[in-house]
């Protein structure tokens, strides 16, 4: 039997895909949550956890970025901060602006209540750079000119996340009584939590997993993302929940965590597993020639991953059974569309 943590863990962006995953795991292992959300989505929150009583409390957040809320922090033993801005969604300015403001106030705020251990999601693309290589020491090349150019959405968010990170390890150098870990992970792929409303088709809310639902179409105009590199959501929200008893910076140096799986399909492959391993799906997967990338798996040091969060290589989930989970998941959140009376259209965006 497990033991049972006491501890009060706050969660940003408790509403969305990883952050229904964090929450549900730290609930599974015993911890209390202060789940934060905006509006509507602390209101579905605050009905979907009911039955956990009041080991889930849910704080309603209108902007992240500049509101004060000192009372959420009261008797908070860690911050788990995954709320981050999503491309597309704001003006290039604004979302820069957001992703920097919102991490600075949740740590700035976290800290002046006496809170020593936080954890940040960030992401893979802060990571990569022009030389291919996966390490804590890499940063990718975009500058905020490039960010802040129109039309490039995704180049948008991927300066949102970098400068949003370095602003955040400025923070930390300025406070070392302060446990800091980033989650750097790529894509993330897995089922959805039954606490993650999908009620009707939103793309944008099957976040990464949209790359394999646009599999599912034979007609999909831009089915195929830049790279392969995934994780499996569950493995990511467990990361996230080892990091808050992970071992000091003094010890293990900054805890910057570059994450993928440590298994891997090409896109060729992938459609080929679905095809074989859910033949009723065979005639429906996408037609048009995938693109062949050089590694379909991160060369990145798990050796790292197990000295910060304790994680070895065989505590993994295969990559066969997270993208099989993952179209499950998405077949039966379609099914659910159709009996509502939803019409199913081909994907029109594509993260990459």
């Amino acid at each position: 039997m497990s033991s049972v943590s006491p501890e009060l863990i706050f969660v940003t962006g408790a509403s969305g895909f990883l952050g229904s995953h964090v929450v549900l795991q730290l609930l599974e292992k015993g911890y209390r949550v202060r789940a934060a959300a905006r509006g509507a989505k602390a209101d579905h929150l605050k009905s979907t956890y009911s039955r956990y009583g009041e080991r889930v409390e849910v704080v309603k957040i209108t902007d992240i970025a500049h509101d004060q809320f000192p009372d959420a922090f009261v008797g908070v033993d860690a911050i788990i901060h995954v709320a981050s801005p999503l491309a597309g969604r704001a003006e290039p300015k604004v979302m820069l602006a957001s992703a920097v403001e919102g991490t600075l106030n949740v740590v700035t705020q976290g800290e002046k209540a006496g809170i020593k251990r936080i954890v940040v999601t960030s992401s893979i693309v802060t990571v990569m750079n022009p030389n291919n290589s996966y390490t804590d020491k890499d940063w990718n090349p975009v500058t905020k000119e490039m960010a802040l150019e129109q039309g490039s959405p995704m180049l948008t968010y991927v300066g949102s996340k970098k400068f949003a990170e370095l602003a955040l390890w400025e923070w930390a150098d300025k406070h070392p009584h302060v446990e800091i870990t980033t989650l750097n992970p790529p894509f993330l792929y897995g089922p959805f939590t039954p606490h993650y409303p999908l009620p009707k088709p939103e793309f944008f809310a099957l976040s990464s997993n949209i790359i394999l639902y646009n599999l599912l179409f034979p007609d999909s105009p831009n089915p195929f993302p830049s790279f392969t590199h995934c994780a499996d959501i569950r493995d990511v929200a467990s990361a996230h929940i080892r990091a808050l008893n992970s071992p000091p910076t003094a010890q293990v140096g900054r805890k910057r965590i570059v994450f993928s799986s440590p298994t891997g399909l090409s896109l060729k492959d992938t459609i080929e597993l679905i095809a074989a391993k859910r033949s009723a799906l065979k005639d429906r997967l996408v037609t048009a020639t995938p693109p062949v990338f050089p590694t379909d798996v991160m060369p990145m040091d798990f050796k790292r991953v197990e000295e910060v969060l304790g994680m070895k290589i065989e505590d993994f989930r295969g990559i066969e059974e997270t993208i099989l989970s993952t179209v499950d998941a998405l077949i039966e959140v379609e099914s659910q569309w159709r009996n509502a009376g939803h019409e199913i259209k081909t994907p029109a965006v594509i993260l990459d």
